[in-house]
């Protein structure tokens, strides 16, 4: 069974796909990439494939028609890991507000602490971002309170993108029957994980925004968080969601 594999979505990633892609390839733990890509219009697709020259037997790619949306880009890796059998896999944002050597750390929680699940969590310790004003603090940490109260889930950092899921959790998770495909899709998975019993670990990280493109943040991707787990919670309550 191959390692590890790292699932980075991209939309007009160009200014950082590279430097990230070296980045997690010099780490002392081997981790494999593969990028999913929604069309960019900026060549990050192009960019990629030209690397896979420098790295054939490392990173991998799936090229995708159109922007069809974070959640399904993930859905689509996580397949494609799954077919693969990989041991452990990651979700990552490709902008560098996850440090790639954050990666070993959610590693270590799974393989030697046992884990079944590790969240990159900004705020298990306090509040761990730079660069974002103030107002975008408040209203993501106000989104995991949110979340938390109303689901019940222990997690302090609901709608983290920085994940390490063994491969049994996926496998678990019925991937068809994910519903949301924007910010919500994190607060899904985390919550169907927890319906399932799986041991979850949050590894305190700092969340930096970036620092090159442009965020992919909307105000619909925030309304399908706040009325989804709402949604979400009924169904469970009622047990027609189905895991």
């Amino acid at each position: 069974m191959p390692n590890a594999l790292v699932v980075i979505p991209t939309y007009n990633e160009i200014d950082n796909i590279e430097r990230l892609i070296r980045n997690v390839f010099s780490l002392q733990r081997n981790f494999e990439i593969l990028v999913v890509d929604d069309n960019s219009p900026d060549g990050t697709a192009d960019l990629v494939k030209n690397l896979q020259l420098i790295f054939p037997e490392k990173l991998f790619i799936i090229e995708r028609k159109g922007k069809l949306g974070l959640g399904t880009a993930y859905i689509a890796g996580f397949k494609w890991a799954l077919a693969k059998k990989y041991m452990y896999i990651f979700e990552m944002d490709a902008d560098f507000s996850h440090n790639p050597n954050d990666l070993i750390r959610l590693y270590n929680a799974c393989d030697k602490d046992g884990f079944d699940m590790a969240i990159g969590s900004r705020y298990v310790t306090g509040v761990n971002v730079v660069n974002w004003p103030m107002s975008r603090v408040l209203m993501s940490w106000g989104a995991s309170k949110y979340v938390q109260f109303v689901t019940g889930m222990d997690i302090y950092d609901t709608t983290a993108g920085f994940i390490c899921y063994r491969n049994e959790v996926l496998s678990k998770i019925n991937l068809d029957k994910i519903k949301f495909v924007g910010y919500a899709f994190q607060i899904e998975m985390k919550y169907k994980a927890y319906l399932s019993k799986f041991k979850i670990k949050e590894v305190p990280v700092v969340f930096t925004d970036r620092t090159k493109g442009t965020s992919k943040m909307s105000s619909g991707i925030i309304s399908e968080a706040i009325f989804g787990v709402l949604k979400m919670k009924l169904k469970s309550i009622f047990n027609r969601l189905e895991i």
